[in-house]
């Protein structure tokens, strides 16, 4: 399992739940990168980590979870309130999926800006500077009372947001390295899917519980300055958070980058385990070039990651949308509060799912076997939308409507897994060691593009479908089962077994290797 924990210090953009295929995996590694000397001198105590520096480096994945999650309950109702619209609701699922949209397009356009200005300033200057801007701007988004500034402000959290998630993962690739070796490098990244899942919990229930202060709690905010901007207390909130990991940053954080070469225990290890052939020279140093890098591994893991991206945030953005619509126009005219907590459960939930069974059901099905599973789940997740409605509209919002939404929801859960699936695959297509960071990069960009695409698309499509009469309204969601299921054909295509389960297969079959 060793190219999986390389992985995480190449890969430019993972998503937290990602990483979750790290917690329960064996760390007994018998490949090619390993020679019989380190097998010796394996460490057989567990290294302690250091908690703080981990807990600093962890800690920013919190802001980007939260500044991204944090408007969905509200978006559609400000949007609402907006003179673009004319009082024509059908018209908001255009521009929220907009507004959705423009935060991963900046996001996506200043990721490798960041990372190399962070290579030769620093991963602390440059993380604090992400973190104060994203301050600014998420006040700025509660501040805003017209569609041009919600853009501005939203493509600004977007821009410095790309700042901090960069160099948090940038500081991973070497902090981890630093703090860590493989005797504890899992227990560190088990700690993964726990913040982030925290984050996307806090986020969502951050957003609804403070939306509108003045209405729903009277008696503490009664000033006029809360009636004018019913948004901004959902956004000082998420803004407050980042505003004590800048403080906690800037005392204790110490910097990575440095230019003795010594000081990186991931750059020893990378020295320790390489594998070089008669001539002396490491074949996992030679340089690939773009065109050699696209073979078919790499081309098919990361059509599947791009589609699994897109099918993902195209859900994740029509889901607020759906809650918050009348049930007259294919919604359940929720409000805020309740569309936060609904969305907040579904974060915790996720988090603590992938924790407990995405490594057993690798190790149940295999790695393709449970991709193809949980990509199947796209399916009947987009066809519950209708029925959803159409039992609202018939019966009104009642247990029967919730359960099905509760469905919904573990539907979702369920594709979240494919994540850790096709990050394998990624990871595993890499034709060498130093190509593994441009293939991640170049995964990164083409998944980073399609969560651009992703809400203001499927937004949109339910606000046509509704204006146009497209299959009762419903013509969204048979598109996304359509592309649902040419997503799944092309899961179809990725290998039985990746590279490592490959290499694994012979040793397994010799017991003087397994232990």
């Amino acid at each position: 399992m060793t190219t999986y924990i390389l992985a995480c210090f190449n890969i430019s953009h993972p998503r937290p739940r990602d990483l979750y295929l790290m917690d329960g995996f064996d760390e007994t590694v018998h490949d090619s990168e390993r020679t019989p000397l380190l097998d010796q001198q394996r460490p057989k105590t567990k290294t302690p980590l250091d908690k703080l520096q981990l807990g600093i480096v962890l800690a920013g994945t919190i802001c980007e979870a939260i500044c991204s999650q944090s408007i969905y309950p509200y978006v559609n109702e400000l949007v609402s309130t907006l003179d673009i619209i004319g009082g024509d609701k059908t018209k908001i699922g255009y521009y929220a999926g907009m507004i959705e949209s423009l935060f991963f397009a900046t996001e996506a356009l200043t990721v490798f800006q960041w990372s190399r200005l962070s290579d030769n300033i620093g991963r602390k200057p440059v993380l604090m500077i992400g973190l104060m801007g994203t301050i600014i701007s998420m006040l700025a988004f509660g501040l805003s009372k017209t569609f041009l500034t919600l853009v501005i402000s939203r493509c600004l959290c977007g821009l410095l947001n790309g700042n901090i998630e960069i160099v948090v993962l940038g500081v991973m690739k070497s902090t981890m390295g630093e703090l860590t070796d493989k005797t504890n490098r899992a227990d560190a990244f088990a700690l993964m899917p726990a913040l982030w899942g925290f984050g996307a919990t806090m986020g969502p229930l951050l957003g609804g519980t403070l939306t509108r202060p003045s209405d729903n709690f009277p008696t503490i905010f009664t000033g006029q300055f809360w009636k004018e901007y019913p948004y901004f207390l959902p956004c000082l909130a998420p803004a407050s958070i980042v505003f004590v990991i800048f403080l906690v940053t800037g005392i204790w954080f110490k910097e990575t980058v440095t230019s003795k070469p010594t000081t990186s225990r991931s750059a020893s290890a990378e020295s320790l385990v390489a594998e070089y052939d008669g001539s002396g020279k490491n074949p996992d140093d030679a340089h690939i070039t773009l065109f050699n890098l696209l073979t078919f591994p790499v081309a098919i893991s990361i059509s599947n990651y791009m589609c699994l991206a897109f099918l993902n945030i195209a859900a994740s953005a029509l889901i607020p949308l759906f809650f918050h619509m009348p049930i007259a126009l294919g919604g359940l005219g929720l409000d805020p509060v309740t569309i936060g907590y609904a969305i907040g459960v579904y974060g915790m939930g996720t988090g603590a799912f992938q924790i407990l069974f995405f490594a057993k059901l690798v190790r149940r099905f295999g790695n393709r076997r449970t991709f193809i599973m949980s990509m199947g789940a796209l399916i009947p997740l987009f066809l519950m939308f209708p029925v959803i409605s159409l039992l609202a509209k018939s019966c009104g919002v009642f247990w029967g409507v919730w359960a099905l939404a509760g469905i919904l929801m573990c539907l979702l859960l369920v594709m979240d897994t494919a994540y850790g699936c096709i990050f394998i695959y990624v990871t595993e297509s890499a034709p060498n060691r130093r190509s593994l960071g441009a293939t991640n990069g170049l995964a990164q960009t083409t998944v980073s593009t399609a969560r651009a695409i992703g809400p203001v698309l499927s937004t949109s499509l339910f606000s046509y479908s509704i204006r146009h009469n497209i299959l009762s309204g419903y013509g969204v969601y048979f598109i996304l089962t359509g592309l649902s299921s040419l997503a799944l054909l092309l899961a179809a295509q990725l290998p039985v077994k990746t590279r490592a389960e490959t290499k694994d297969e012979p040793e397994e079959n010799n017991s003087d290797l397994v232990h």
